[in-house]
């Protein structure tokens, strides 16, 4: 029995059941339009986020996160960008149908993003003191000053706050920056707070102490977070729930200790085996088989079928639902359940692709 998209949303842990959501992103549908032809990016996909709660967006690149992250506040460029259904609700109110006051009034007061470049974000030319002081000008007038300032840049682990206030973004290293860009996003008080990729740019030691950051700045200040990233490897230490994105469409959702003990989805079973595990150093990594689907040009029937390895002859035919196919574990395949098909079920046992997956996931 297939589920309504509102049940995929609202699916959640069940100590967190009885809190009405912050964000519900119920059938969203978006398109890029360029002259007569239109791009589906996003496609069908319905998840929530509660108070308190981090969620993980996860996926290879070119799959729809940013812009379904970016949708929340809707910042989206329209033209091109049209919603042909579905809602985004914050704190009940869909987003889709707000006027121009009403989205300002989001951005940054209900939901702030961080994004992967802090270099890119932030302005060369003016110092990091006085970029902070312009957010809570925007946010928080009634404390837009030095003081403030400075309690946020020490709320993200600069050390010497009133030292840097001075300091241009070029000054600073990539970490620091973020840090900075952190405390850009803090300064209007969010109760949502997206982080699209935000350590991407960062060595791995860096990584870990942002992500430390996070999460602990999230208890701290009792916030919500989306968290948007393509690395398995950080989800299992601030996750509670995990997305999983394939070619516009959630292939997984589950808690995060379910997931990561147990994928179901073939594609996320994938993800887990393309990670380097230390205890294994001598293993070859297992990438996955076939290449990214182009926008515009996602395959028939299920979209993972030409990477599949459990891949049967109707896969290309059947489009599959996002089904709750254990408590509270949904997935998008029709034999998630089922093993490596034989010669003779395989949608194309000729096929390399599906040759190598076979040799993958059988360990043939």
């Amino acid at each position: 029995m297939l589920d309504s998209a509102a049940n995929v949303a609202e699916t959640v842990a069940p100590d967190r059941a009885s809190t009405a959501p912050l964000l519900e992103i119920k059938d969203l549908k978006l398109e890029f339009v360029s002259g007569a032809k239109a791009l589906r990016a996003v496609d069908g996909v319905s998840f929530a986020i509660h108070p308190g709660e981090t969620v993980c967006l996860v996926g290879e690149s070119g799959f729809g996160k940013s812009v379904t992250a970016l949708s929340i506040a809707r910042l989206v460029a329209s033209p091109p960008a049209r919603y042909p259904s579905g809602e985004i609700l914050l704190r009940g109110r869909d987003v889709l149908k707000m006027n121009k006051a009403e989205l300002r009034e989001i951005r940054g007061g209900v939901v702030s993003y961080i994004f992967q470049e802090p270099s890119a974000s932030l302005n060369p030319v003016f110092r990091v003191g006085s970029q902070i002081r312009e957010a809570l000008k925007l946010h928080r007038p009634e404390v837009a000053n030095d003081a403030e300032v400075v309690r946020l840049l020490k709320l993200v682990g600069i050390p010497a706050p009133e030292l840097r206030l001075r300091d241009y973004p070029h000054q600073l290293s990539g970490g620091m920056q973020q840090r900075v860009m952190i405390a850009m996003a803090l300064a209007s008080q969010p109760q949502l707070l997206v982080a699209d990729e935000p350590t991407t740019a960062l060595d791995v030691t860096i990584q870990a102490q942002i992500i430390d950051l996070l999460r602990d700045l999230k208890e701290r200040l009792n916030m919500s977070m989306l968290l948007i990233t393509h690395n398995l490897g950080i989800v299992g230490d601030i996750a509670d729930r995990v997305a999983v994105m394939y070619a516009g469409q959630i292939v997984e959702l589950a808690s995060a200790n379910d997931l990561l003990t147990q994928p179901l989805h073939p594609y996320t079973q994938a993800l887990m085996r393309s990670v380097p595990e230390l205890d294994h150093e001598d293993e070859r990594l297992q990438a996955i088989p076939g290449t990214v689907p182009n926008l515009g040009a996602f395959p028939s029937g299920c979209r993972f079928h030409p990477r599949c390895p459990k891949g049967r002859r109707d896969c290309p035919e059947r489009v599959p639902e996002l089904v709750e196919v254990l408590p509270n574990r949904w997935v998008r395949c029709f034999y998630w359940d089922k093993p490596i098909p034989s010669p003779e079920e395989a949608l194309n046992p000729n096929n390399p692709v599906l040759l190598q997956s076979r040799e993958q996931f059988t360990g043939s």
